[in-house]
């Protein structure tokens, strides 16, 4: 695929920008690792790709979190962003694009998407009262709320009441054209719990929300009236146009948006969804600009079963994780292990088990025993077969030709655990198989071509496997591609200079006849239990 019909096939996925009024969890990285999977499926499929993360640094929340800290709020904000990128870095996350809303760019592109708003005649001043929680930077109305007027979100803190002059945009007004942007486009909210929960909130009959804070110091000045500062939704959304732009470009909209929008896929967490499934494509509507492909809401993980949190002490270090599992197993445990969509739990004892089953013993097994035979019985090459040495009627090569398909499209409907299922069947057969086979009796009858045809085919599943998991585990299949004798990296950025690569990579009978193999050696190594990694 050729550099002109890689530009011309643009596909952008971006995950929540993360608010940075604390440490990233592993709540933050269980998505990030989704959207790094699919952009990397993405460029595998010969598409050019950009995949936008970031951080939501503005609100009255962040500045008293920097003075609590003794810090202004920029440094704050500094040391948390920071922090993002380098647990980034641990997990293998390759984004392109990471977004700060207090980039000097964003404070451009928000005030011309608020002046198409005011425009449009969509913003209008008035006055708001009630419960207001801090956390979500939002008013709650009381069916939101849990006793004493504590949010149902952020449990432990109480709302405030609140009595201000505000901004509003006109968010009623669009309740017609948002129920027939659902009804038009069902995919456009997912998965289906998702939708449901938006459809049930619309048809309660929308209402119009702040978009300025007054007396607050720390965020992006309303355009003309400096008193009031642009409230952290119709800030923080800006912050996906904002990251379209080149580094060196002029901060407008024309030039956000000329190539890499609309965005494709929003991954973001369920807690915010009506912001980003109501909100978001409201303000676009006013605007007058394309709306988004899709929006997913992902669930929340939990611990042994409970909800994480520093009170019950089993809050799960994101940083502690990686370092002692590696990123392979990480990504591919939450993403194999939990269902997409829906909230999910991490439990050591089975996240062990899990990566020493699928990986360790089903996966890295398999390789190197059938290399070790492969090396004896066929001098260290792919065994050299005629097109049609390979039965029609070979389990293997029956699932191998429809798994490709099959696993394209897990990963167009994210649904990475049907995805590693479909992979994880071919692995498993071809133990069954190679044990069923027995070569190595058949080497002592001599029946050489039963053997490299039983290997051939074993190998050439190994590869197919590693090459589909490739978006989730880069690192272990990179090593099964280098060991059976290819110089491809699944750690760059991109694979372009693999020839027509989905096409070919992902279909049966890659393997190339007489390619030297690498030297049998563990591709993951089995884990063991050590100190609980809570902190």
């Amino acid at each position: 695929m050729n550099s002109q019909s890689i530009a011309s096939n643009p596909f952008t996925i971006t995950t929540p920008l993360y608010y940075v009024n604390g440490l990233p969890h592993v709540g933050s990285a269980y998505p990030t690792i989704a959207a790094d999977a699919i952009a990397r499926f993405r460029r595998l499929q010969g598409k050019s790709v950009l995949m936008i993360t970031g951080t939501d640094e503005h609100g009255q929340n962040i500045q008293r979190t920097a003075e609590s800290r003794g810090l202004q709020p920029q440094e704050h904000c500094d040391q948390i962003a920071a922090s993002f990128k380098a647990l980034w870095q641990q997990y293998n996350i390759q984004y392109d694009r990471f977004i700060r809303t207090t980039d000097p760019r964003h404070e451009a592109i928000v005030n011309e998407f608020f002046q198409r708003v005011w425009d449009h005649g969509d913003i209008y001043l008035g006055r708001q009262q009630g419960w207001y929680c801090l956390s979500c930077e939002e008013f709650k109305e009381e069916r939101d709320l849990l006793d004493d007027h504590r949010c149902s979100i952020h449990t432990n803190r109480v709302a405030e009441w609140r009595n201000e002059e505000n901004y509003f945009f006109r968010l009623s007004k669009y309740q017609g054209q948002l129920e027939a942007l659902y009804a038009k486009q069902p995919d456009f909210i997912q998965p289906e719990a998702r939708r449901n929960e938006v459809l049930s909130f619309v048809s309660q009959g929308l209402q119009d929300f702040s978009i300025s804070r007054v007396n607050l110091d720390w965020g992006i000045r309303v355009p003309n009236d400096p008193k009031h500062t642009i409230y952290v939704w119709f800030d923080a959304l800006l912050g996906y146009v904002t990251a379209l732009l080149k580094p060196d470009e002029e901060p407008t909209l024309e030039n956000a948006l000329k190539r890499w929008y609309p965005i494709d896929t929003h991954l973001i967490g369920k807690d915010i969804l009506r912001f980003h499934a109501v909100y978001w494509p409201a303000m676009l509507l006013s605007a007058e600009l394309p709306l988004p492909g899709r929006i997913f809401g992902h669930g929340h993980l939990t611990k042994d079963g409970q909800k994480m949190g520093k009170t019950l002490g089993n809050v799960l270090d994101p940083v502690a994780l990686v370092e002692r599992y590696g990123s392979d197993a990480v990504r591919y445990y939450f993403l194999k292990e939990i269902e997409f969509g829906r909230d999910g739990d991490f439990n050591e004892t089975r996240f062990i088990n899990t990566l020493n089953a699928d990986l360790a013993n089903d996966l890295g097994n398999l390789l190197n025993r059938t290399l070790r035979m492969a090396y004896k019985y066929c001098g260290a090459i792919v065994p050299e077969l005629l097109p049609d040495a390979i039965q029609a009627e070979n389990t293997l090569m029956a699932i191998g030709i429809g798994l490709g398909d099959r696993v394209t499209q897990a990963y167009d409907a994210l649904a990475f655990s049907e995805a590693c299922e479909a992979i994880l069947s071919l692995v498993k057969a071809g133990n069954k198989y190679i044990d069923d086979q027995a070569p190595w009796s058949l080497h002592k009858q001599g029946q050489q071509q039963a053997v490299e045809q039983i290997l051939y085919t074993v190998l050439e599943s190994v590869r197919l496997a590693a090459y589909l998991l490739a978006p989730i585990t880069p690192q272990l299949s990179t090593a099964v591609y280098q060991q059976l004798g290819f110089s491809v990296n699944f750690n760059e950025h991109t694979l372009i200079h693999i020839a027509a690569p989905f096409a070919t990579h992902a279909g049966w009978g890659t393997l190339p006849p007489k390619q030297a193999l690498g030297e049998p050696q563990p591709v993951f190594q089995r884990l063991e239990v050590l100190e609980a990694v809570s902190s």
